[in-house]
């Protein structure tokens, strides 16, 4: 079976294929032509598939180097310049090899190799586009040659002319082969600034500035292992983390690369602010090798996973690919580490001494947390500056960072918000309902904790506070998953709550009723806790929940997509009105799950009304103000509302991008929500007066429906939960923001006066009869 991972990568938009020169020829430099009929072939696959694919290939080199050898001699301007004397009776690079040797002149040794090379590139390089050019014609599919200096992309001008070229050759369905234009620039090598220094580098390049989502480099080995292959306990690495370690063994004997160029490249490709979600590196000598990773003719893979998987830092893809890593590691065993089984029972051993405690000792232990937030703030900011200077190191994109930084008016506010769910109500024990089931004998339902809550949350390290107020105020254990970005924050985090709640309470609970889960193999262990752990909370993609709930029978509560949208009745007539909540929606938190993603339109509202003028292009105008790209779904492209198309009509950018479409009416929106939302939170922005409110409310299915109010509203604290531990979609248990009511579940009690037995119920003249009396 196909995991999950590899999966998501067989639907590419644009792949970007590296043929690397054990690849393209063979070890005398005569073109592979089983090797190249193949590639050919699963790229005519994705070509029917509506793919596009771009080529970098190397091998013109080492065809050229046999062509020069075959002709026995070299160019008259090289023998000139770097030669003296008559040519041996051996090959032309041989010769002209032994004769620099005698010079003893390294410096003039080496730029005369290279010299050499970038003639035997010159040579080359039709070969190959001949081969490509014939191979490809046999598919009906037309190819170009690019021909690149790392000047074509250092030089802005060049570089928007190249991507024009690309774009354009693309549309029109032909593939653009791209290689290094070595006769020009001489095979120089990787010196310090270079843009690229071989080919795998240069696929990196031209997979980030062609926006590419997928990459694979061919190379003459199965992947990355964790030491040289040639070692007998080698091991085939299915994904490389960031911080994996390995042996890199000898560099092929063909080509410029070798595989700490392919990590190195591979590791860039995918790095923040690129398109290229994922690098797969993998044989060429693998007939089925690309198939094995985007799929065959239907798009659909073998089961077989081949190859190294890169995912970009801290994306969903990264972490499946983590868990499926450690999964596989563990192989048929089912055996729990001792660690992490202990961590999740002393969380749950210390639970239930809260639950035992009175309100008011729990109330004291979220104000000393509260109180420790401020008294610890210099340690938290100094462990929260530490991780900003490592994202500045790694290139982290600013809205990450921006999520990330802790400030004293944030630690401030973190403070107030402990202390108002400190003042809160007891959750606990109150009585949702009372029956009286006969004379005497009286049954209650009861809130209660749900137990051991696990948490998988993003890099913001404010949830952290949040999420441990949360759980103690509804007297629940705690185990913490959070992002590798905020590591030091959370830790320091831990231990400044860990105290405060061994302080608050007097020592009657332990710091254990919170566990920071540090390790990747603590997570997939505690996925399998199903007799500790009693619910599961993902704060991430459709792709991070949907592998937790494939991998767990905990049950997991949390939402997939936040496609939210916002319809504009025929009714709304203020047109600076809608334009406001319309703007706000998508623009105060894009990145957030409940930001507007898809602004649907009545038709109507591209009439031009007297009164408020034309409500759509208004509402559009204040979007494209605010800088918002605006993309039309058909109808919209045909009006003339937008000017590119949307590619799906259900999306969640995170960005300053949405979709705009026009509807009939209300039913026709309200189909459109339901075929093509997220169940997370739709609005209507409609007339004060009149009934269109009121039937969207009732009529839509989701977690939150809003009628002339910001789906950013849809938020534990704005709607005075005091924080939330996250959303859900779902329709059992919880829905829309979970605050401390979404972390409690319920147990009935049962009290007699006297014994009370069932059988002096039954019967056809019981001793006993049932009242089934409701009480206050």
């Amino acid at each position: 079976m196909t995991p999950p991972s590899r999966l998501s990568l067989q639907s590419p938009r644009r792949l970007l294929l590296k043929a690397g020169t054990s690849t393209v020829t063979s070890s005398t430099g005569y073109p592979s032509l089983a090797r190249l009929g193949a590639i050919v072939e699963q790229i005519a696959e994705l070509h029917r598939r509506g793919v596009q694919v771009i080529i970098v290939s190397s091998g013109a080199t080492g065809m050229g180097k046999r062509l020069m050898r075959h002709k026995g001699r070299m160019s008259m301007s090289l023998s000139q310049a770097a030669l003296s004397g008559s040519p041996s009776n051996g090959s032309s690079e041989d010769h002209f090899m032994s004769m620099l040797q005698s010079n003893e002149r390294p410096h003039a040794m080496a730029n005369a190799k290279k010299t050499y090379d970038s003639a035997c590139a010159a040579a080359g390089q039709f070969e190959m586009m001949n081969m490509y050019h014939s191979l490809f014609s046999q598919m009906d599919i037309s190819s170009a040659q690019v021909l690149l200096t790392q000047g074509d992309f250092a030089d802005e001008g060049h570089l928007n002319n190249l991507r024009y070229s690309i774009e354009r050759l693309l549309s029109v369905g032909i593939i653009p082969i791209v290689n290094e234009n070595d006769a020009v620039s001489a095979n120089r090598g990787y010196t310090e600034g270079d843009l690229f220094s071989d080919n795998d580098s240069l696929a990196a390049l031209c997979a980030r500035s062609f926006g590419c989502d997928l990459c694979i480099l061919l190379t003459d080995v199965d992947g990355v292992f964790d030491r040289p292959p040639k070692e007998k306990e080698a091991k085939l690495l299915p994904f490389f983390s960031q911080d994996q370690s390995v042996g890199i063994g000898e560099k092929s004997l063909h080509g410029r690369g070798g595989m700490e160029s392919k990590i190195t490249a591979a590791q860039f490709a995918v790095s923040e602010g690129s398109k290229c979600k994922a690098c797969i590196v993998c044989n060429g000598d693998d007939m089925d090798a690309i198939r094995s990773v985007v799929g065959g003719e239907d798009g659909v893979g073998d089961g077989s996973v081949k190859g190294t998987l890169f995912a970009t830092p801290g994306s969903d893809l990264e972490k499946m690919a983590l868990l499926e890593a450690v999964e596989a590691n563990k192989g048929s065993s089912d055996t729990i580490s001792d660690e992490a089984r202990n961590m999740a029972t002393s969380a749950r051993s210390e639970a239930r001494k809260l639950q035992n405690l009175t309100y008011t000792d729990r109330q004291a232990i979220l104000n000393a947390i509260a109180y420790a937030l401020q008294s610890e703030k210099e340690a938290l900011l100094q462990a929260n500056q530490l991780d900003l200077e490592i994202a500045a190191k790694d290139g982290t994109a600013d809205v990450l960072v921006k999520r990330l930084k802790l400030t004293e008016a944030k630690l401030k506010t973190l403070s107030d918000g402990i202390r108002q769910i400190a003042s809160q109500p007891d959750p606990l024990n109150v009585v949702k309902c009372k029956r009286e089931l006969a004379d005497g004998l009286i049954l209650s339902q009861i809130t209660v904790p749900i137990g051991v809550l696990m948490i998988i949350f993003e890099s913001r390290p404010d949830s952290f506070p949040q999420i441990a107020a949360l759980a103690i105020a509804s007297g629940n254990g705690l185990l913490l998953k959070g992002g590798k970005e905020a590591k030091h924050s959370n830790e320091v985090l831990h231990r400044v709550i860990g105290e405060a709640i061994e302080k608050g309470s007097g020592g009657k609970v332990g710091k254990d009723i919170v566990a920071l889960v540090t390790s990747r193999g603590q997570v997939a262990d505690m996925l399998k806790l199903d007799d500790v752990v009693d619910l599961v909370i993902p704060r991430g993609s459709n792709a991070l929940v949907s592998y937790i709930k494939a991998n767990t029978r905990i049950p997991v509560l949390g939402h997939a997509d936040g496609v939210c949208h916002v319809y504009v009745d025929k009714s709304a007539n203020d047109s600076a009105l809608v334009s406001k909540l319309v703007v706000d929606a998508k623009t105060d938190y894009p990145s957030a799950c409940n930001a507007m993603e898809t602004l649907l339109l009545h038709r109507d509202t591209l009439q031009i009304n007297n009164s408020s003028g034309n409500i759509a292009m208004s509402v559009l105008m204040s979007l494209r103000a605010a800088g918002v790209k605006c993309l039309g779904g058909p109808k919209a492209m045909k009006a003339g509302l937008c000017d590119v198309p949307a590619e799906a009509m259900k999306c969640e950018y995170g960005d300053l991008t949405c979709m705009v479409e026009i509807v009939e009416d209300m039913d026709e929106a309200i189909d459109w929500i339901h075929k093509y939302g997220s169940g997370h939170t739709e609005a209507i922005v409609c007339s004060e007066e009149g009934e269109a409110g009121e039937e969207f409310l009732k009529r839509v299915d989701a977690a939150c429906v809003f009628k002339n109010a910001s789906t950013r509203f849809a938020d534990g604290y704005r709607f005075g939960l005091g924080a939330e531990v996250g959303i859900s979609t779902g329709r059992i248990h919880a829905r829309g923001p979970v605050g401390v009511e979404g972390l409690l579940t319920v147990k009935w009690q049962l009290r007699s006066t006297g014994v009370n037995c069932v059988q002096e119920y039954a019967g056809d003249s019981p001793q006993k009869v049932y009242t089934h009396k409701e009480l206050s």
